[in-house]
């Protein structure tokens, strides 16, 4: 007779696995030697039931989580019947390995309980460098993967626990910073091994024949509250077209287009008019956008869900082959995360149609990657980050000011930390006033963060983007403010593109500004509670005649207080007006006026922040 499914076992097993995910993230976070890992935490963990699936995930980057099962396919495909106790594997390769770029390196190992594999603990850990032609290994500017860096085939780290000398070696003479690289894959290494001690102290406790019943009933639960929060949302098919901003001084528009279809409680998502894969290293292998798909339906599940790869099963995705969501070899990919959280953005995009009262207004557009590496005390030094800070607007609360992307889950390296551990001071770091888009819950703010060189010479590449296509606004909010790059911020100041085609040569003294993009609106702005527009005036993240033209908000200037009845009276003015050429975009163009970046960069110009071309990439 087949056992029953207890609820409160079920609890306490699927609250403890994911305790194990989460012991593996910091295990990892406490070994680490990179920032990157240790402070930016842009890793991963997960643990997988005896046929490699997914049953529980660490809290750490969310748009790796779905990525997981392609890399464990593959590997329990290839080693089906070859795998020791002891062994653990390797790969980056996104062709063939299940990888999704290069920096992002798998570590996984099989836990054997009573001589049979019964799970796998896996993590990923993005490398501060992997080779290349430039530091850090996110050069845009490379055409294909084999300019990109080392490509680490799917192989045994480790072979009943004895150390593969020979990988160690290879990775130690192609990477730049080889003490922080092999540092983080030890710190890969000791989280797998908790993980182990720990899985099989679960088998000890439970038995194999329970712990597979339960691992399957995970999957199955997670498959039956996916398909009930499908079956709450209105059948339909519903488009949405976002975009990259484009290549050089000279971009033409990457345009990412995604019809989601809702039929009784399955979802189908496809890519067909997506761009075609690219001559840049932003091409996003295929498990990388399934997973930013899925966390981005994920993100309109309410209900408790296990992190369990069951709730794949009702969400079908159609990419088509040789795009920018589906490259083929030799496309470069090592700066393709950008992608993935256009991705996810342009989902979301899709069912605010579908459900506008579940979907914030666009974020920041995602991390934006800077990397600066040259020489230090006689050794290489490689410096990159990720910066990111701030959320869209939601249906019933403002954006957030200063906090990770939705898909991220990461952070910004303190200064204090940056500057202890590079040839770098941060000149600037903070939030920029007047940015964000206006709604009746406003976008958050955009981050500013400058860098100085300290060392005779360095290179410096970056990856941003939404400076051209802005942070879209839900339902009649007004989209966020654009991202800027400039060298030596002054009278003689180049602004740098959002995805240079070239590295740029640093000098000591030389610094490098970033704004990054403020996020869009949600709702009319002015519907905005009054007093919100005050405290933010108040606290300074708003000007009085910004929100004055904004949001109608009028306010006394010597005692901060609402004129409640100009504020009506305005307000009621612009509302008549409104539908008779209101200016879209004048919180951009006070935006830009309020840099000095000069007239070309008002909307409207040729490169300006507000162009929306629906030119198609070559």
């Amino acid at each position: 007779m087949t056992e029953k499914i207890d609820p409160i076992t079920f609890e306490v097993i699927k609250n403890a696995l994911d305790a194990i995910a989460d012991e593996m993230a910091l295990v990892v976070m406490r070994s680490a030697h990179s920032a990157i890992c240790r402070d930016s935490l842009d890793y991963s963990t997960a643990v997988c039931d005896d046929q490699g699936r997914m049953v529980a995930q660490g809290l750490m980057t969310a748009l790796h989580m779905g990525s997981f099962p392609f890399a464990m396919r593959i590997l329990t495909e290839q080693y089906q019947g070859q795998m020791n106790p002891g062994d653990l594997f390797i790969t980056n390769d996104p062709y063939g390995g299940g990888g999704m770029h290069l920096p992002d390196i798998y570590v996984t190992q099989p836990i054997f309980f009573e001589g049979r594999v019964e799970g796998y603990a896996t993590t990923l850990v993005h490398a501060t460098d992997i080779g290349g032609i430039t530091p850090g290994s996110t050069a845009v500017h490379a055409t294909e993967i084999y300019q990109e860096g080392l490509r680490i085939p799917l192989v045994k780290f480790y072979d009943r626990g004895q150390v593969n000398d020979t990988i160690l070696k290879v990775i130690e003479k192609n990477v730049r910073v080889p003490k922080k690289v092999l540092g983080d894959l030890r710190a890969q290494v000791a989280a797998c091994h908790s993980a182990n001690k720990q899985m099989c102290q679960m088998f000890e406790k439970y038995g194999v024949p329970k712990m597979r019943l339960y691992f399957e009933e995970m999957h199955d639960c997670a498959e039956r509250v996916m398909r009930d929060e499908i079956r709450n949302l209105p059948d339909g098919s519903y488009r949405f077209t976002d975009f990259i901003d484009g290549f050089g001084e000279d971009p033409e528009p990457i345009p990412f287009r995604v019809k989601v279809t809702i039929k009784d409680d399955e979802v189908t998502v496809d890519w067909t008019g997506t761009s075609p894969q690219v001559k840049g290293a932003i091409n996003a292998p295929g498990p990388f956008v399934y997973s930013a798909t899925y966390l981005a339906l994920r993100c309109m599940v309410r209900s408790d869900i296990p992190n369990a790869e069951g709730y794949m099963r009702p969400i079908k995705l159609v990419v088509p082959p040789g795009t920018i969501v589906n490259p083929s070899l030799p496309a470069a990919a090592n700066a393709r995360g950008v992608t993935g959280f256009r991705v996810m953005d342009t989902v979301l995009g899709a069912l605010s149609k579908a459900v506008p009262e579940r979907v914030p207004a666009a974020g920041e557009g995602g991390a934006t990657n800077p990397s600066i590496g040259g020489m230090w005390k006689g050794e290489p030094f490689v410096f990159t980050e990720g910066i990111l800070g701030g959320w869209g607007g939601r249906p019933d609360r403002d954006g957030v000011d200063g906090l990770a992307n939705l898909a991220a889950n990461q952070t910004n390296q303190p200064v204090e930390f940056v500057e202890s551990d590079n040839p770098i001071e941060i000149v600037q770091y903070g939030l920029v006033n007047d940015s964000g888009g206006p709604g009746k819950f406003r976008g958050g703010m955009a981050i500013i963060r400058e860098w100085r060189l300290l060392v005779d010479e360095a290179v410096f590449t970056m990856r941003s983007d939404r400076r051209s296509h802005l942070p879209y606004g839900v339902e009649g909010g007004k989209s966020g403010t654009p991202s800027w790059n400039i060298l030596n911020p002054g009278p003689n100041q180049k602004i740098l593109p959002v995805l240079p085609q070239e590295s740029s040569v640093l000098k000591k003294g030389d610094s490098v500004r970033h704004i990054q993009p403020g996020a869009g609106g949600y709702g009319d702005p002015l519907m905005r509670d009054p007093q919100l527009v005050l405290e933010d005036v108040r606290d300074e993240k708003l000007g009085i005649d910004y929100v004055k033209r904004e949001y109608g908000v009028v306010i006394d200037q010597e005692k901060l207080n609402v004129d409640e009845a100009a504020t009506r009276r305005l307000r009621r003015r612009m509302a008549e007006s409104k539908d008779r050429g209101q200016d879209p975009e004048s919180h951009v163009r006070h935006f830009v006026r309020s840099l000095k970046l000069g007239r070309r960069y008002l909307p409207g110009s040729k490169t300006s922040p507000g162009k929306r071309s629906p030119k198609r990439t070559k």
